[in-house]
Order: C-alpha cells, then sequence, then structure tokens
C-alpha cells in the first residue's frame, strides 16, 4: 500500500503552505521510498510545481539503498534535481552484513550499479553510512572508499539497538559509545589535513555551526526538537519518526493541518522536552552546545553519579567533540577578527 492521490494532493498543499522560508523541503524516507513507484514521485513533483508560490524553491531529498534505482529512475532523480542519499556502510565485507537483498544475499553489487545509474545522470549521491559494532573499527579504510567512489557529502550513523523496551542493555551489533567517538576523531584528523572544502561531514559541520553562532540543523543537535515530524500514508502525523506510536500521534492532516500540528501545544511540549530533561551531568558538560544531548531515544542510562537521562552515546561525543573543539575554537576567533 502507498499513500493515495487524494492524500499525497493535501499534504502538498498543506506543507507547502506551513514552510515559512524560501526554500520548502519534501523530505521521502522510511523503508525504501522507490518501492513506491516512478509513477508516484512523477505525480508529486508535478502537484508540487502546481502549488508552488512564485519565488519560493521546492526540494526534494530522497533517501535509498540505491538497488532499484533504473535508468528511468535516475533521468528523472537528474532532471528534477532530487537530493539523493544512498545508504552504504562500506566496503563489500562490511556493507553486506546488514543490507541484504530478499534473497538474503548481500545488496553491494546492486548497490553499485545504482550509483553508477546516478552519477550518469549527474546526481552526486550523499552517503549516509550506518556505523555499527562491525565497521567502526575501520574508520579510515570506510572514509576513503567512499572518497574513492567521489562522495563529497558524508553522513555517519551510530547504531543503537536496545534489546528491549524498558531497558539499558544494546545489541551485540550496537556501537560502543567510546569506540564512535574514536572512529569520528580518526576521521576528522585526516579530514582536517586533506579534505576541508572538498569533503562536507555532517557531524564536523554541526560542531562547526557552533563557531559562528548558528542553530544546528541536525534535529538531534539542536536545544529543542520536534520540527522533524512524520507522516504516514494514511495521513497520520506523528511527532518525530522515532517516536511513531499511540502517545505521539498528534492527528491527521484530514481534520488538522500541517501547520496546525506542527504549532500546537502538544507538538512544541515534546520539542521543549529534550532540554528540559538534561540531566545536571549534561548541563555542566563543555561541550553542551555542540551536542544538547543528541536524541532523546538514545537517553536510557544513567550519569555516573546515577542521574538517568543520559545518552547512551554520551562518551563517544564527548570524546569527538572534545577533540575538535580547539579547531572550532580557532575558527570562531579568526571570524570575530574577520580573518
Amino acid at each position: 500500500m502507498m499513500m493515495s492521490d487524494d492524500m499525497l494532493e493535501l499534504f502538498t498543499r498543506q506543507n507547502i503552505e506551513a514552510s515559512a522560508g524560501s526554500d520548502i523541503m519534501f523530505s521521502w524516507h522510511g523503508g525504501e521510498p522507490l518501492v513506491a513507484g516512478l509513477d508516484f514521485f512523477r505525480r508529486a513533483v508535478s502537484l508540487q510545481k502546481k502549488y508552488k508560490p512564485r519565488g519560493k524553491i521546492i526540494l526534494n531529498g530522497i533517501q535509498t539503498n540505491a538497488t532499484l534505482i533504473t535508468e528511468q529512475w535516475g533521468e528523472f532523480l537528474g532532471n528534477e534535481q532530487f537530493i539523493v542519499g544512498v545508504s552504504l556502510d562500506g566496503p563489500e565485507k562490511y556493507h553486506d552484513i546488514f543490507r541484504k537483498d530478499h534473497g538474503r544475499r548481500g545488496s553491494f553489487t546492486s548497490v553499485m550499479r545504482g550509483m553508477e545509474m546516478l552519477k550518469k545522470h549527474r546526481v552526486t549521491p550523499e552517503i549516509l553510512c550506518v556505523v555499527s559494532n562491525n565497521n567502526v573499527h575501520a574508520p579510515l579504510e570506510l572514509y576513503d572508499f567512499f572518497k574513492s567512489l567521489g562522495a563529497s557529502f558524508m553522513t555517519f550513523l551510530p547504531l543503537v539497538k536496545k534489546v528491549r523496551e524498558g531497558r539499558s542493555d544494546v545489541s551485540s551489533d550496537s556501537v560502543r559509545a567510546v569506540d564512535f567517538g574514536r572512529f569520528l576523531s580518526e576521521i576528522f584528523e585526516v579530514w582536517l589535513a586533506n579534505d576541508i572544502g572538498r569533503v562536507r561531514v555532517q557531524i564536523f559541520e554541526e560542531a562547526l555551526r557552533t563557531a559562528f553562532g548558528q542553530e544546528h540543523t541536525l534535529c538531534i543537535f539542536r536545544k529543542v526538537c520536534g520540527g522533524v515530524p512524520v507522516l504516514e500514508m494514511n495521513g497520520d502525523f506523528y511527532s518525530c519518526d522515532h517516536y511513531v506510536n499511540s502517545e505521539n500521534l498528534v492527528g491527521n492532516i484530514k481534520d488538522r493541518s500541517v501547520a496546525e500540528m506542527l504549532n500546537s501545544p502538544r507538538q512544541k511540549a515534546f520539542g521543549e522536552n529534550k532540554q528540559g530533561s538534561l540531566p545536571r551531568y549534561c548541563l555542566e558538560c563543555e561541550v553542551l552546545d555542540m551536542c544538547n544531548g543528541e536524541c532523546p531515544k538514545n537517553r536510557f542510562i544513567s550519569t555516573p553519579d546515577g542521574e538517568p537521562g543520559l545518552n547512551y552515546l554520551c562518551e563517544g561525543y564527548r570524546y569527538f567533540f572534545s577533540r575538535c573543539k580547539p579547531f572550532v575554537s580557532e575558527v570562531a576567533r579568526l571570524w570575530r577578527v574577520g580573518d
């Protein structure tokens, strides 16, 4: 099943109306978006053009495993200037551990074929790499591999998978916090020496935003979250894609507009709770402005003095942000003096 044409049109119109800036973003995520089919996305783009206000720019971002990208898909994504993120966990020996097709075969070869099709149609994919306990010890191997593919933008997403809700233990495949911090730090040192201005790494850019007093663009590092809700195909609107449950169902776009739900007291309370629930250990941290406690979904361990609500990845983020802070501080100093 997928979103009906009527629902797609309603969502398109409401999302445009709810967007205050000059850029209007449509993000296509969840499972594998390309399964919806090329005709669905052609309708989506047609509706966007129908409702686009004069002077506004519409952007489409899509996250895909790239295995379904054909010549037609490549041509469409290139012509419509989609921002395409490709899920790729490194060279074949790492990628195929989790990324398998319906026959339980590794998908690496299919992903590479899809990447080539994107490049053929002048689409430079952004790489999203899930960092797990399986590839975290090979940071430079992964980084060099992605650079060899011509990737100019990379995101490293830590795998944190709880064994069960209400427990603080994680699966054996989950990345250890300190390992993730070292992983980021090793890549940062190479990037700092060789790749500034040539390769963009999302978490490095987020850290650097603090040098200029800018708000984070990535929701997990913002003081207040709630600006990245999720819409299901039936029109249900949830506070966040990590909290698609009955407690965080805000409403349905058939009954309430996207703008109304985004600005609702319930959604604002959800976002403000992120900052309000930080333990003292975080509030006193020297890199709080870079992290802001990260995503609440990962706050399931206790601080050294026993206060609940510490982020599972805290040790890793603190390790990395502490090591990049001298560089960020120097950038801030040079910016202040106009150099």
